[in-house]
């Protein structure tokens, strides 16, 4: 799970995932979510070098007895990426870990049916993202005139996503090799692995935390959930 960004779009000198939500942080209700989930077996989170002693705190004082690995994370999503993947490589190469789900942080409200919902199409096809369709989008020519009806195949990506541990990690030690850094986990591995990625439904509760408002929609999901994700 990454929450290494600096979240300074939602308008609080402190990192957003950190940040109160319904009387626990927002990072406390992502790793919650996981718990929920049978067959999740391990829980990384990466955290940014200035934020590991609140994240220590956090998680002791919030995700009491359950075992969470803080890594410390990289300058890019990539990077810290990178770095989770590497604090597990010992044991993807020992074929103990089969499915890794990467996870922000900044999603606290996931719905627990779409975690499985990747986690059991990844082991089917070997790579799964949730999306939504992309609603009143219109296509506009050069000289700035809509042209045609638009595009009906577009998605809004979300997270959690999941691979196969193995062509995960691979994906990511030939990128460091080639320098590159992808701004989405499943834009490396397309690039390195030629694994096709499968789309499955994501959930309009799915926000990701970037401003102020999305606390407070955030907030009003969760009440009207009766605080149940």
């Amino acid at each position: 799970m990454l929450a290494a960004g600096s979240g300074t779009r939602v308008g609080n000198s402190r990192n957003k995932v950190y940040l109160p939500l319904a009387g626990r942080r927002v990072v406390t209700w992502s790793l919650e979510l996981f718990r929920k989930v049978p067959g999740i077996g391990r829980l990384v989170l990466v955290v940014r070098k200035e934020d590991r002693e609140l994240a220590e705190e956090v998680l002791d004082r919030e995700f009491p007895g359950v075992p969470v690995d803080l890594v410390t994370g990289g300058e890019t999503r990539h990077e810290s990426e990178y770095r989770a993947l590497l604090h597990l490589a010992d044991e993807i190469r020992r074929g103990e870990i089969d499915i890794v789900l990467v996870h922000d942080a900044a999603r606290p409200l996931t719905p627990v049916k779409v975690v499985e919902e990747v986690l059991v199409t990844a082991k089917r096809t070997g790579a799964a993202i949730p999306a939504l369709p992309v609603e009143d989008v219109v296509g506009i020519d050069e000289a700035g005139c809509m042209s045609g009806a638009g595009r009906s195949d577009l998605i809004r990506v979300q997270t959690p996503q999941a691979f196969r541990s193995a062509p995960l990690l691979a994906a990511y030690e030939s990128a460091a090799v080639d320098g590159f850094a992808g701004t989405d986990t499943a834009l490396c591995v397309e690039r390195y692995e030629a694994l096709p990625v499968q789309v499955v439904s994501g959930d309009p509760r799915n926000i990701k935390v970037t401003y102020a408002d999305d606390l407070f929609m955030a907030e009003l999901f969760l009440a009207a959930s009766g605080y149940k994700l």
